[in-house]
């Protein structure tokens, strides 16, 4: 069990790594822009925030690494319970796809990592 939710520790971790990406490298290229339906101009013009917000996914994504080497289950927690109230908070102020893709995979895990330790 713990094999699982180290897993999807790991899971979560890389999603946020994608996300990072996306906000901080590719948000004002057609990527991003397809990504995230915006205009050109609206890219250029959000590039700077969300880089910002890039960068926070990064220190998710770098605090779910340090829980998971540690072997410590209450760092895990700790940033899993962020990753879901992040999520849940963009998924009813942004965009409802974001209660799918960051916070139910971080709610999950959290189950997880709460249940085997």
């Amino acid at each position: 069990m713990n094999f699982v939710a180290n897993s999807a520790v790991v899971l979560v971790a890389v999603l946020h790594l994608g996300f990072l990406a996306i906000e901080m490298f590719f948000w004002d290229h057609p990527f991003g822009r397809k990504t995230f339906g915006m205009t050109p101009e609206y890219s250029k013009a959000s590039a700077t925030l969300a880089a910002n917000q890039g960068l926070y996914n990064g220190f998710l994504a770098a605090g779910l690494m340090r829980g998971l080497l540690a072997g410590d289950a209450s760092i895990k927690i700790f940033f899993l319970v962020c990753v879901v109230i992040a999520g849940v908070y963009g998924g009813f102020t942004a965009k409802r796809s974001i209660l799918y893709m960051q916070a139910l995979p971080g709610l999950l895990a959290l189950l997880l990592v709460y249940l085997t330790r």
